[in-house]
């Protein structure tokens, strides 16, 4: 950690370009670079975003304006004085019209006139997301492994049993003992169905430029023709938005498999005007999979259904895990693997009356 602090701090101060520092604007954490007198010299594009002020109000400030904090104020001191390699402080950041946010404080020696100190925030919560991105990536990714495993595992035993299944009816002297056989080789088939897409996403994704919202309105006709008068379907889109690369049949697969399960959740449940909303909007300076983005697409499915149920909240996204009667519970992890393929993130939040899941995809 220490090493990695001096590397920025020498790194990117030495870096200007066109007067700014260029390379600060690619952490996704805040970072201000500040003079002997504790003048701000500069601030990135995630510190901006972090203090609601543009850079120039940044640098009409100094740091005990802009944080009046005592303690931040003596490690300042304290690191000047004494040649610390670096110092770390939990603090609460507190903006008008805000509640206050916790961040922790990094604050490293940078010796590169004028710059003589580098402060880098990181929003605590920030931290926690995308510690637990990591987790559900790796379990993600153990999960994909075991799916495929034993779907090659159950593959090869069930042409068997298709086939002698086959065979014996051949045999049968009593052509209505073939009802047997037929549901065997039916089942059969059912399962081999599984198996494949237990496999599908394992497919590399065919990357071209993608309109989101001919996504969308392929998913709204799909829905449409499946459950026919039954739910409204509402467009909230953004259509300033850019297009982004991706593959179309996959994202098409990720808002149908979100937006099917919703819509079958509102039937079964017998939600009094049942509705789904697909609304998207732009989401600027977005860390996904520990990479910074300056833009990203925010893609929300929304319903006011029956909500997840408690007992499967935080294993939704798990293999073979439904809340729905008959449900293969498969739907959700491919959308997750999809989304993943494509560097993005999905999450949900569910509450009775309310289920979002945000779904965020990488643009430019």
């Amino acid at each position: 950690m220490v090493a990695r602090k001096k590397a920025i701090a020498r790194r990117l101060v030495q870096t200007p370009v066109s007067g700014g520092y260029a390379g600060l604007d690619l952490l996704p954490s805040a970072v201000l670079l500040v003079d002997s007198g504790f003048q701000i010299v500069h601030a990135n594009s995630a510190a901006e975003n972090l203090f609601e002020l543009s850079l120039r109000s940044l640098r009409e400030r100094t740091i005990s304006r802009l944080l009046a904090n005592v303690a931040l104020d003596r490690m300042l001191v304290e690191v000047v004085e004494q040649e610390w390699s670096h110092r770390t402080l939990e603090m609460e950041v507190s903006t008008p019209g805000r509640d206050p946010i916790l961040v922790a404080c990094v604050v490293t020696p940078a010796h590169q006139p004028p710059v003589r100190l580098l402060l880098e925030l990181q929003v605590i919560d920030q931290r926690l997301r995308a510690a637990r991105e990591e987790r559900i990536a790796e379990q993600a990714e153990a999960n994909r492994e075991l799916i495929r495993n034993l779907a090659h595992e159950i593959k090869n035993p069930l042409g068997g049993i298709r086939g002698a299944a086959q065979l014996l009816e051949h045999e049968l002297p009593d052509p209505s003992l073939k009802e047997y056989t037929q549901v065997i080789i039916k089942e059969s088939d059912r399962l081999q169905a599984l198996m494949d897409r237990m496999l599908t996403p394992h497919r590399p994704p065919r990357i071209a430029s993608v309109n989101i919202h001919e996504v969308l309105e392929r998913v709204r006709s799909l829905l449409a023709a499946e459950f026919p008068g039954q739910i409204r379907l509402i467009r909230d889109y953004d259509t300033s938005l850019p297009d982004l690369r991706g593959d179309f049949e996959q994202l098409i697969q990720v808002v149908l498999n979100v937006a099917r399960n919703a819509a079958q959740a509102l039937i079964q449940a017998g939600t009094p005007l049942p509705e789904i909303r697909l609304r998207t909007r732009a989401a600027r300076q977005v860390t996904l999979h520990k990479e910074r983005y300056r833009l990203a697409l925010e893609l929300h499915v929304i319903d006011n259904g029956p909500g997840i149920p408690d007992e499967i909240r935080e294993r939704i996204f798990y293999p073979l895990v439904s809340g729905r009667e008959g449900g293969s519970g498969l739907g959700l992890t491919l959308a997750q693997s999809f989304v993943q393929q494509h560097r993005g993130a999905i999450e949900c939040d569910s509450r009775p009356g309310l289920t979002v899941f945000k779904i965020l995809l990488p643009l430019g």
